[in-house]
């Protein structure tokens, strides 16, 4: 008993190239041994190799089995070490499954897809705008990058998470980084002064514009004067952080109603929504494509960021305009089309 117990304990620190190799080799040599004792029995080298597996499974068929007392007794050797040691591999299975879980809810695991969404920062905000982006597009991934221990949104298979600071070029590049479609950047809640949060996300704004030109970057930002300072490091867009809450109590104040039409334009989950449509070469002017889109049940309002083409109809569309409308997502997927 203190032999197996000694060989066991030591398979058990063997890494698992070394244990899958010893199985291999154990495997080989007992179907090469059974075969040597028992030739008639099996009839061919592959038949023994196919009984010894068989029996180290304990399945047991009963279609070969040994006739002579040597092979008995090397039955009973397998059964003794090889269930043994079958026992062993599953047990190491197990803990490689329980430890690539145990790093996936620890944020130690990096992501190596590509095309998915990059949030920073976690709080109620970045739930929330999990939340939406699998609404509209369930089968997106998504990465959260925080600097807390534990996966926020563990549930979700889609949704992975990498622990640590998103200003350091590690962490980022563990989160996939520069194969990411984009990256949203919340401000830390954890901070009590704005300037400081403010300083935080422009910090994390650099390393992902350095890191990854190419992704649209959107951040959160806490106070409006600072915009100017994330202009120098090419951020896409800014959101400002208790803004939008306030106009949108404002104006439900003095127009009633008119909360209800701006959320849903805010999320995919209700009603029409704001989509960007491709140029038709059929549309000269702002007009042609007004009353193109209208026939087809979606409404323009914009070019970039320009809302007043309504009273720019007769106007050419000039090259490189990117045109908004709102309509229905099945509207936009067959005008996509």
């Amino acid at each position: 008993m203190h032999f197996i117990r000694l060989i066991s304990t030591r398979l058990m620190r063997m890494s698992r190239l070394s244990i899958a190799v010893i199985i291999v080799l154990v495997v080989l040599s007992s179907a090469t041994i059974s075969y040597a004792l028992e030739p008639d029995t099996f009839g061919s080298w592959f038949n023994a190799l196919y009984w010894v597996l068989t029996t180290m499974a304990t399945v047991g068929y009963g279609d070969f089995y040994p006739a002579t007392v040597a092979g008995k007794v090397w039955t009973m050797l397998l059964y003794i070490f090889g269930i043994g040691m079958l026992s062993l591999v599953i047990g190491k299975i197990i803990d490689s499954i329980a430890l690539i879980q145990k790093k996936r809810g620890a944020g130690k695991l990096s992501y190596s897809g590509s095309d998915h969404i990059v949030i920073i920062n976690w709080s109620k905000k970045a739930q929330t705008a999990v939340e939406e982006i699998l609404s509209c597009q369930p089968k997106r991934e998504i990465v959260i990058v925080d600097e807390g221990n534990r996966h926020p949104q563990e549930h979700l298979p889609t949704v992975h998470f990498v622990s640590g600071d998103p200003a350091e070029d590690d962490v980022l590049a563990k989160a996939g980084i520069e194969r990411a479609k984009s990256a949203i950047i919340f401000s830390d809640i954890r901070i009590d002064e704005s300037a400081l949060i403010d300083g935080k996300s422009l910090l994390i704004a650099s390393s992902v514009e350095r890191i990854a030109p190419q992704v649209h970057t959107t951040v959160e930002i806490m106070q409006e004067k600072h915009i100017r300072n994330f202009h120098h490091v090419q951020v896409n867009e800014f959101v400002l952080s208790h803004d939008a809450i306030s106009r949108l109590a404002v104006r439900s104040a003095l127009h009633e109603g008119n909360s209800e039409v701006l959320r849903q334009l805010l999320s995919r989950q209700y009603g029409d929504d704001i989509y960007e449509v491709p140029v038709n070469r059929a549309w000269k002017t702002y007009g042609d494509a007004f009353r193109g889109l209208l026939e087809q049940g979606a409404t323009l309002i914009s070019d970039r960021g320009d809302l007043s083409i309504n009273r720019k109809l007769g106007e050419s569309i000039p090259s490189g305009a990117r045109l908004f409308i709102i309509c229905d997502s099945d509207t936009y997927q067959r005008l996509a089309k």
